[in-house]
């Protein structure tokens, strides 16, 4: 799926989050950054996700990490979807897939034997200088933490 992998820049990005306001990658630069894609804000498997992300929020904090989500969902929905599960950091409206499609995160997915096109469950760990350390395409979604931690 994505040709990204440790030791590759990370794709520069500049996309508003779920307030409205624009996030650039560059902004963290100095800081680590766990850049986690998911297919869509509010259903099971994305919510699971984003609240254990969310309950570890502390001890990612403490190891200087700061969490940004991704997803094609509409600033509105994203905005919902923060509200609803208190989620204390941004989530990306990428309506037009370019952080997605620059991440190679977007492809072919089979669901109850249905092929489609869509938004691969993966992670990225991106050190201070802008560097992947680390790509997580098997999310665990109720125990993504330890996974990055």
């Amino acid at each position: 799926m994505t040709t990204l992998k440790v030791g590759d820049k990370a794709p520069e990005f500049s996309v508003n989050n779920q307030h409205g306001e624009t996030v650039n990658l560059k902004d963290f630069k100095g800081k680590k950054v766990v850049l986690f894609f998911y297919p869509k804000a509010s259903t099971p498997g994305c919510t699971a996700e984003a609240c254990n992300l969310r309950d570890n929020y502390s001890s990612f904090q403490d190891k200087g990490y700061e969490i940004i989500g991704v997803s094609a969902d509409s600033e509105k929905r994203q905005l919902n979807f923060s509200n609803k599960q208190e989620l204390p950091y941004s989530l990306l409206a990428d309506e037009n897939k370019d952080v997605i499609m620059a991440y190679g995160v977007w492809g072919p997915k089979k669901f109850m034997g249905r092929e489609y096109d869509g938004i691969h469950r993966t992670t990225f760990v991106i050190d201070e200088n802008g560097m992947i350390s680390d790509v997580i395409s098997k999310v665990k979604t109720k125990d993504h933490a330890a996974q990055i931690l």
